[in-house]
């Protein structure tokens, strides 16, 4: 089935493109949740009409997205663990961890936009991707240490 996207999804394409798709995904996911529209003419000229305000927004979304990442690369987030012998975590430290970090330091970020491939579970300096937008994506460094409490 061929469906015009409406949102940017992973692994299938941006908005505003025309794929093809099983027509189950189509009619049991993407059509159901507003995520997509089924490729007719009239749906087509409905949607370029509206290709003019949706590039404003994104325009607009992007502008926000890149002056919250000079924020966020301007941060120094210090996440303090407990630690076993050799500096090994008892636990390790997750995406949701550094959301609260960052949170503590007054910015709020949502944890499903940190990037980790997996858990941080040593002491030391990591470099955190977030990603804040389609294309705009954040650099911070995040510093494990060793609670001496």
């Amino acid at each position: 089935m061929k469906i015009i996207l409406k949102e940017d999804i992973d692994k299938l394409g941006k908005y505003g493109e025309i794929v093809n798709v099983a027509d189950g995904y189509a009619r049991n996911f993407l059509l159901p949740k507003g995520l997509a529209l089924e490729a007719t003419p009239h749906a087509m000229n409905l949607f370029e009409m509206q290709a003019a305000k949706r590039a404003k927004v994104v325009a607009e979304q992007t502008a926000a997205a890149q002056k919250a990442a000079e924020t966020l690369q301007g941060l120094k987030v210090t996440i303090k663990v407990k630690v076993g012998e050799e500096n090994k975590l008892y636990g390790s430290v997750t995406a949701a961890d550094i959301a609260a970090a960052i949170a503590n330091l007054g910015q709020e970020i949502d944890r499903r936009k940190i990037q980790l491939d997996e858990p941080i579970k040593a002491v030391g300096e990591y470099t955190v991707s977030v990603k804040l937008y389609s294309d705009v994506v954040a650099q911070i460094p995040v510093s494990v240490v060793k609670d001496e409490d």
